[in-house]
């Protein structure tokens, strides 16, 4: 996830509506604007710089991006891509997260539970196939005979489902169906990573800000059958100071962008998602916080979940400011009704969008709130699901059941990984009272998820009596499928079980007046666009492999103009020794050592989202000179357009990367095995 801050006024964005402007776009790797890029730039990749960046990069199940850049599996990410596997292999004597880890050798590098490193191998065309299926059908049954005709394509794609994932796509809000096949590894470990407030320096109130003082990088390993993977496509490591207007790449994997919906869709997501966001988020920030200041030991355990509401919030929050802005709504208005002047070919998908999203108004709040939040309870979710849908054939499954799904679905749920009861509890107890507070004490779902219990007493007796945090009785749960499922007395299976009948009806519900009239007015709204516009668009972004094209460049925030990079030595002159200012020990410790002129962190033009988190930033060369870690504070509203004046890609650099290598969080094999040609 991109880690962001502030929100300015977002009035001057472009829309892709139209033709991209200049930066603008996170493109597929076989629709790269070649002859735009040349346009602007002079000069564009070739096909085989191309797939010589595609072999190298990496998608991480957690939800970050990153490249190969070693030929032993070594992988390039940011250290909050990482946080959670520090966290997740720490205690109370060896707080990781807190001090950093460095894996003097390869025997000590640490897994990673729950996650995995994917690199694209092909992609093809499905969307005949997947549309072939639609006929006259409508609603839920269209919902039901597209996944189905998914899951048959994905099995297909994948018969070595040890080795390879296959995901099919959905692109232009059901204009488009790609088949993306994968190489994947999973068995990930840690290598190295500073201390957290080295990536951290200057906390919520710099995130998603710049000038930045942050070494938010961090190296990972690929494993297969306990040993490195051979890696000979990867990038080259390239330690050197970026230069003002250089063209720069990001290639990563963007996680979700709104850029194509209707006027009826950002009005939803303006006056009942996002303000219902804000406010239940805010509050168990607060409960969270309170929370951790009971003890030390809460306070390390709480960090790592206190981090991602902070950063989420501020996501949310930019975006509320983004869609109340008039010039900023009237901008996405304009856009519309452009597309709307020059037809749909006699179709109106515009009235379908209206009236699946009225419909769906009254199914959200249900939807959301039955789905309780506790990471005992999502283990149960999943087994008490996984026992109902493997009894099926793979076409009627549940996506995330399917043969093609099932393997990282089993590897999340069985990895082993601390569960913290306080904490769970804590999480439980919220969603259960913002139920009541939302749905109102005499709402059906209100007493099927409490009966008669309240949210405290209920979480606390559901999180005390389950065992589901002892991942060899998962697995037994697993393995027994729904037989041991309905014989056990878990109280958190009991519970996955009671809701689940009502969960799969609030599905149905959607399927039939939501999802199933959007795939239809999707692929219509798609057509339009085509044809008034031609094919030079790119799609919104769904955690897939893109690839951004930019330059190195400043911006002019307020009248003043703002530089293309900070300095490790700046990092000492913003220092207050108060938190979130306050330097971690290892950068006081070797204050002596450091060049105060290497470059540390550096701004690009590059269009970016949550999910690009550890992406690698490419020169013309081919080579890394960069993580992407954040967006500045104008780009907020990136989720719903592109200003390529003020929108900034922050980047923590190599040469920064390199010097902690070498003199802050020492790592000589690491240097040589970077250095190796």
């Amino acid at each position: 996830m991109i880690r962001s801050g502030l929100f300015l006024s977002a009035a001057a964005l472009a829309f892709a509506a139209a033709p991209a402007s200049a930066d603008e776009g996170m493109w597929t790797f076989d629709n790269f604007p070649a002859a735009k890029m040349k346009a602007d730039y002079g000069w564009a990749p070739d096909q085989a710089w191309l797939n010589r960046v595609q072999n190298a990069a990496v998608r991480l199940t957690g939800g970050c991006s990153a490249s190969f850049v070693s030929g032993q599996g070594l992988i390039l990410t940011n250290h909050h891509c990482v946080a959670s596997c520090l966290f997740d292999n720490s205690n109370d004597t060896n707080d990781y997260l807190n001090r950093g880890y460095v894996a003097d050798r390869r025997d000590l590098e640490l897994k990673c539970p729950g996650q995995q490193a994917e690199v694209v191998t092909k992609i093809t065309d499905v969307s005949n196939d997947v549309k072939g299926v639609f006929g006259t059908l409508t609603g839920e049954a269209l919902t039901k005979a597209r996944d189905a005709k998914i899951a048959e394509i994905e099995k297909a794609g994948c018969t070595d489902t040890a080795t390879t994932r296959c995901q099919v796509v959905t692109l232009f809000g059901g204009g488009q169906y790609k088949l993306y096949q994968y190489r994947k590894y999973s068995d990930v470990r840690l290598v190295w990573a500073p201390e957290d407030r080295a990536a951290t320096f200057g906390g919520d109130p710099d995130n998603f800000n710049f000038p930045r003082y942050s070494l938010d990088a961090s190296f990972l390993r690929a494993y297969e059958n306990g040993k490195p993977v051979a890696t000979p496509n990867h990038l080259k490591w390239n330690p050197r100071p970026p230069k003002d207007g250089e063209a720069t790449f990001v290639v990563g994997n963007p996680g979700s962008t709104s850029r194509l919906w209707t006027g009826s869709q950002f009005a939803f997501e303006r006056e009942v998602r996002l303000p219902v966001t804000v406010a239940t988020l805010s509050e168990l920030r607060g409960r969270l916080i309170r929370a951790m200041d009971e003890s030390p030991q809460h306070k390390r355990e709480g960090l790592d979940e206190l981090n991602g509401i902070e950063n989420s919030l501020k996501v949310y929050i930019g975006r509320v400011k983004a869609l109340n802005d008039p010039a900023f709504t009237g901008k996405l208005a304009a856009a519309e009704a452009d597309l709307r002047a020059k037809g749909a070919g006699g179709k109106d998908p515009w009235t379908t969008v209206d009236s699946a999203v009225s419909a769906y108004r009254s199914l959200y709040l249900p939807l959301r709130f039955t789905q309780p939040s506790s990471e005992l309870y999502g283990y149960a979710q999943t087994l008490v699901f996984a026992a109902q849908e493997r009894g099926k054939p793979n076409g009627e499954r549940l996506p995330g059941y399917t043969d093609s799904a099932l393997p990282l679905t089993e590897k999340r749920l069985l990895d082993q990984k601390p569960i913290y009861p306080w904490l769970d509890e804590l999480t439980l107890e919220w969603s259960l009272s913002k139920a009541r507070e939302y749905l109102g004490a005499d709402d059906p779902d209100t007493k099927l998820l409490l009966g008669k219990a309240s949210p405290e007493g209920l979480a606390q007796s559901l999180v005390s009596g389950s065992k589901l945090a002892d991942p060899a009785v998962r697995k037994a749960l697993w393995d027994g499928g729904m037989k041991a499922i309905k014989a056990s007395d878990d109280p958190m299976i009991v519970y996955a079980l009671r809701l689940a009948d009502r969960q799969r009806e609030l599905k149905q519900q959607s399927d039939a007046v939501y999802t199933g009239p959007l795939t239809i007015a999707g692929g219509q709204l798609a057509d339009a666009r085509f044809a008034a516009y031609g094919d030079t668009l790119y799609p919104d972004a769904t955690f897939t492999l893109r690839i951004s094209y930019g330059k190195v460049a400043g911006w002019t925030e307020r009248g003043n103009p703002v530089p293309i990079m900070t300095t490790m030595g700046g990092t000492f002159d913003r220092a207050t020794g108060s938190e979130p200012y306050d330097a971690a020990p290892g950068f006081l410790a070797a204050k002596g050592k450091i060049n105060p002129a290497t470059a540390y962190d550096f701004v690009t033009t590059n269009d970016i989202i949550g999910g690009n988190s550890g992406s690698p930033v490419i020169d013309r060369a081919g080579t890394v000179i960069g993580a992407a870690f954040d967006g500045n504070i104008n780009s907020l509203g990136g989720n719903y357009g592109y200003d390529g004046t003020v929108n900034r890609t922050v980047v923590v650099s190599t040469d920064a990367v390199q010097e902690a290598l070498e003199k802050i969080y020492p790592a000589p094999a690491l240097v040589k095995e970077l250095a190796a040609k």
